[in-house]
């Protein structure tokens, strides 16, 4: 027995519909309003309220302190740092998530192929004669065997009718954007950090220096003074007076050391390597360099690399609130197959038992209790909320750069006074203790000269390392480091241009 299958072609006004179909829904997924910076970014100042030269910022900005200890220990932290690989990570991340977003846009093809074998049973089915094929003078088989073999090379589409599919796809790219855009700052965050610890390290270890020279000077004077009491031309107390202050000096040595040895590990460990205490660092903190150029409000836009993370999550934020809107909208699915089927696994290759089948399912949304509705305004208050924190980040960087040039003329004036007053200190030290051995001024007077004295040198020390720390803060504010930002986001095949949602401006 035999069994004939009839197939007929689609028609051409089938394929004309198809066409249509698919045109509309190219169409539709590339009209999308386009975003607008909030308010704040487009109306920024022309320059800086603080001054500062307007050029462009300098990218290898850790050059400018002179010291070749400091460039090799950044370029080693930027690249081994965890915090570095960790953002490298999450970049490897939203690239693939971006090609999975992407993959759903594109149809879906399979191959599958099956093979089955099975026996049935011939009970029930009457007398002998009345089996086709079985003379009557034969004994009847009990059961027949059925093998059916098949290829088939399977096509499903869900078309982007409305561009939903294109939306998340675009906010996945702007969430790869952002994650690029965060590598760039944990780089440039893991540089100021390196340089600072240095800087801080260094700053321990002349306070060492110092420390250990205070403590020989005291010991001289407390020897000195204690002959002067051991023969009667000073009173014990003086002595004892010596003795204490000595003390306090080795006991402050011991803690610089202390400090030393943990901005040592702590420095260490930001390099990756093992904290064994052993990094070597320059002995006297550089010169402040000049001031660098500073260039203009509006390049903290694509300068800082938060900035533009922010921007690009808002981006991403707008795309997902106009996919859950199109979400609310018609889809549409295509389906088709083609292949071989036949009873013979030699005739799997033979085209005469060629089989095809295409379909469409149109679907439409009614009713889900309201969970698509809410997804849009989750979608929506998810939007907001990235345009605050875009504003926020704008506000935190302009006041970063605002403050580092204001406070910068500031820290000049306190080093610079700060040098005279440890100049005199030493003085006044030296003049104490020569009126103390003439019997002019008491002993206590030398004690208070030579704390001031000490405090005064620690104090200008502490200050050059905070202007360091300030033009460290700068750079840092003005995005400078690691080349300028990617502006061409070609990163998961060619195609059109990612439609862009609407901003709500405040």
């Amino acid at each position: 027995m035999e069994t004939t299958l009839t197939f007929h072609r689609p028609s051409f006004l089938d394929r004309k519909y198809l066409l249509v179909l698919t045109s509309v829904s190219l169409l539709a997924a590339c009209a999308s309003p386009q975003l607008d910076r909030p308010e704040l970014a487009q109306n920024l100042p022309v320059n800086f309220a603080a001054g500062g030269v307007s050029a462009q910022p300098d990218d290898q900005w850790w050059t400018r302190f002179g010291d070749e200890r400091l460039t090799s220990l950044i370029d080693e932290a930027v690249t081994e740092s965890p915090q570095v690989g960790q953002a490298l990570a999450r970049v490897e991340q939203a690239r693939a998530q971006a090609r999975i977003q992407r993959a759903d846009q594109l149809p879906q093809v399979s191959a599958s192929g099956s093979a089955s074998r099975s026996r049935q049973t011939l009970g029930g089915l009457g007398p002998v004669g009345a089996i086709p094929g079985v003379p009557e003078d034969e004994e009847a088989p009990s059961g027949f065997v059925v093998e059916n073999y098949a290829l088939s090379l399977d096509v499903s589409w869900q078309t982007d009718l409305f561009g939903a599919f294109r939306a998340r796809s675009a906010a996945a790219r702007a969430d790869f954007l952002a994650s690029e855009a965060n590598l760039r700052a944990a780089r440039q965050a893991i540089a100021a950090e390196t340089a600072r610890a240095y800087f801080s390290l260094v700053e321990a270890r002349a306070q060492v220096a110092l420390s250990q020279e205070v403590v020989e000077t005291f010991g001289e004077i407390a020897r000195q003074v204690g002959n002067r009491a051991d023969v009667g031309i000073a009173p014990p107390n003086d002595k004892l007076l010596a003795i204490s202050n000595l003390q306090s000096a080795v006991a402050g040595l011991q803690q610089r050391k202390e400090t030393v040895e943990r901005l040592t590990r702590q420095l260490e460990t930001l390099l990756r390597d093992y904290p064994a205490g052993s990094l070597p660092t320059a002995t006297v903190l550089p010169a402040i360099p000049a001031p660098p150029p500073v260039g203009l409000p509006v390049d903290l836009l694509t300068r800082r690399p938060d900035v533009a993370a922010a921007e690009y999550n808002l981006r991403a934020a707008g795309f997902r609130t106009a996919a859950a809107q199109r979400a609310l909208l018609p889809s549409l699915n295509l389906t088709g197959s083609a292949g071989t089927a036949s009873d013979e696994l030699d005739n799997l290759l033979d085209g005469d038992f060629f089989v095809w089948s295409i379909a469409g399912a149109f679907l439409q949304p009614i009713f889900q209790g309201g969970r698509l509705r809410a997804q849009v305004r989750l979608a929506e208050g998810q939007r907001d909320e990235a345009v605050e924190l875009y504003v926020d980040t704008l506000l935190t960087a302009l006041s970063e750069v605002e403050t580092a040039l204001a406070v910068d003329d500031e820290l000049a004036a306190r080093e610079a006074a700060l040098v005279s007053a440890a100049d005199a200190s030493q003085r006044s030290v030296d003049i104490s203790f020569n009126r103390y051995r003439a019997g002019i001024d008491p002993f206590l007077t030398v004690l208070q000269s030579q704390q001031g004295a000490l405090d005064a040198r620690g104090a200008v020390i502490a200050t050059r390392r905070a202007r360091l720390e300030n033009r460290i803060a700068l750079h840092l504010a003005l995005g400078g480091g690691f080349g300028s930002p990617s502006t061409t986001p070609v990163f998961i095949g060619d195609g059109p241009a990612a439609p862009t949602p609407q901003d709500t401006n405040r």
